[in-house]
């Protein structure tokens, strides 16, 4: 249980750097160059990667590294962009707090994993959590910035369970380098064709894509696919509550949004969800015990045993 632990701990850090990047590309990132934007983001995260990890990929993970590429870098960094400068940071993270749902029944339907009834409590009841704490009364959200917000949670849950079947030939460090160098690769061409020269870069604007190459892309996703591997996609699913969770927080700090009844409720129902489904260590029962031998309910993925 101790190291199961450290497992969700370290998964945790993804999802926090994230709530904060969304912060990050609304107040510091130019606003029109989402595939630039993207490109930025994951090339020199990419590229830092396979300085560290020294590897190629081989066999099916040139195909793998393209198609998880494609999903959880390409398509996904350039609709998060947009949704990060279309809709207010708080509501874009509250469209993406539906992804644990999401990801419980992709999993589901992709690679059989069934849900428990905790996993599914958990997410309804940290999905409301998050949707008090972040509703905003009046504010206009405008279409397309919700359809590019659930658009990018659509693709991350499909290339996140993808990543979780896919763990032979390759440890989460040098798979993120490939999928992240990959999607960069498939995004220069288009993001010169359409947008031309990158856009120009200041003090503030250099310090910001350092965060959200270095802490929210390269970091971040080692340890979010690091947890794919050894948690149950539910608990990984609920610790990316910890998103929105993170932009109440950046909001209340840094842009004096209200903290008041409403939010504290929601908070706790977040901690409520995620604690709910946390993994329970087994229940030990003597060797000479028949019923040691327990059916296998466990919902985590046989990676291994699937391509």
């Amino acid at each position: 249980m101790e190291a199961t632990t450290r497992w969700v701990v370290l998964t945790a850090l993804a999802p926090i750097a994230w709530g904060a990047n969304y912060w990050v590309t609304h107040a510091h990132l130019p606003a029109d160059r989402p595939l630039w934007g993207a490109a930025l983001r994951a090339l020199p995260a990419g590229l830092l990667l396979l300085a560290v990890a020294r590897r190629r990929p081989r066999g099916p993970w040139w195909w793998r590294s393209a198609l998880l590429g494609l999903l959880n870098t390409a398509a996904f960094f350039v609709l998060l962009y947009l949704a990060s400068q279309l809709l207010p940071t708080s509501a874009a993270a509250t469209v993406m707090a539906a992804s644990p749902l999401a990801m419980l029944l992709t999993a589901w339907a992709l690679a059989g994993q069934r849900p428990r009834r905790a996993h599914l409590a958990g997410a309804v009841v940290g999905l409301a959590g998050v949707a008090l704490a972040l509703a905003a009364p009046g504010r206009g959200i405008g279409w397309a910035g919700l359809a590019a917000s659930a658009a990018a949670m659509g693709v991350s849950c499909v290339g996140y369970v993808l990543a979780a079947r896919w763990r032979e030939g390759a440890d989460p460090l040098t798979a993120t380098a490939w999928q992240l160098t990959a999607g960069a690769l498939l995004l220069v061409v288009p993001a010169a064709a359409v947008e031309g020269a990158p856009p120009p870069m200041d003090a503030a604007t250099l310090l910001a894509f350092g965060y959200t190459t270095v802490v929210a892309t390269a970091l971040a996703f080692t340890c979010w696919f690091a947890g794919l591997r050894h948690l149950p996609a539910g608990t990984v699913g609920l610790l990316g509550l910890l998103n929105p969770l993170t932009g109440v927080l950046l909001g209340t700090a840094l842009d004096g949004d209200p903290f008041g009844t409403r939010q504290a409720i929601g908070l706790a129902l977040v901690a409520a969800g995620i604690l709910l489904a946390r993994p329970r260590p087994r229940s030990r029962r003597p060797a000479d015990d028949p019923r040691t031998e327990t059916p296998r309910t466990e919902t985590s993925l046989p990676v291994g045993r699937r391509t």
